[in-house]
């Protein structure tokens, strides 16, 4: 789905159920109201394949402002500081600060997320005042550039993993500049390689917007199974690892085709691919 910026993810996914007469629907990785873009939603059995869509790199498009703080590291917060002459900050400068956030680094949540604190989001906590600093997690930023500086607005594209907060990197680049920021506009442009401009509006949503499973996973490496093959991963049971030759890391995540149909994803280990979600049930 496009989502436009106003409704929830999970508005959407309201929409789709009441659309496609089904309760079994789920988004995989939420965008806050005010953002628009990429929202992946399975139906059906491919609820299960939730996980292996949210491991996947994402791609946006945000625009932050410089020399104001925000409660929720967003235009939607109360500003809590203002900074003198953000506007004064070179493009260079910017150029370097945003380069520091390559690779792999630590990123403390915002407070209003929906990270849990004992066993309660924390944006509900935030919301009756207990406002606290949430422990750094480990994220990882593949790419970030610099699209348009014009003071004290800028847009900056950025390719992140799994867990990373953009509006916590407009934060944290603020403060390394010295005049604080936050996120005015947020668009998800690409969750692998499925991008928005394949997405279905709102207004477009119905059964011939459905996509095949495997679609959803094309990103996987993949494996054809010949019927007997078949037959064995639907009752669960390992195959060998014919498509490397049994050479494929531990670990690594298969999708098990057969007729054209994603039957299952399995997990290479010692030579075999054994099933952790099968969606032919025949």
């Amino acid at each position: 789905m496009d989502k436009p910026v106003g409704p929830t993810s999970h508005d959407v996914v309201q929409r789709v159920r009441r659309a496609l007469k089904t309760r079994a629907a789920g988004h995989t990785g939420t965008l806050d109201p005010f953002a628009s873009g990429l929202l992946v939603v399975l139906v059906g059995r491919a609820t299960r394949l939730a996980r292996f869509v949210e491991g996947q790199p994402k791609r946006y498009l945000a625009t932050a402002r410089l020399g104001i703080q925000t409660a929720t590291d967003d235009l939607t917060g109360d500003v809590i500081a203002r900074f003198p002459h953000p506007e004064s900050v070179p493009e260079v400068r910017l150029r370097e600060e945003l380069a520091t956030f390559l690779g792999e680094h630590p990123q403390r949540p915002p407070a209003f997320s929906a990270k849990r604190v004992a066993g309660e989001r924390s944006y509900r906590r935030a919301r009756r005042g207990e406002l606290m600093e949430l422990a750094e997690v480990p994220v990882t930023v593949h790419d970030i550039e610099l699209v348009e500086y014009r003071p004290p607005d800028l847009c900056f594209r950025a390719v992140v993993g799994s867990g990373t907060y953009v509006r916590a990197l407009a934060r944290d680049l603020g403060n390394q500049l010295g005049v604080g920021a936050h996120l005015t506009a947020l668009r998800r442009e690409a969750i692998g390689s499925l991008v928005v401009e394949d997405a279905v509006p709102l207004e477009q949503l119905g059964p011939a917007a459905l996509l095949s499973p495997q679609s959803v996973l094309r990103d996987l490496p993949s494996v054809d199974l010949d019927e007997t093959e078949r037959k064995a991963v639907v009752h669960g049971r390992a195959v060998k690892d014919s498509g490397a030759a049994g050479q494929r890391a531990g670990g690594a995540v298969v999708a098990l085709l057969g007729g054209g149909e994603l039957i299952a994803v399995a997990q290479a280990e010692d030579g075999w691919l054994r099933p952790t979600v099968v969606l032919d049930i025949r």
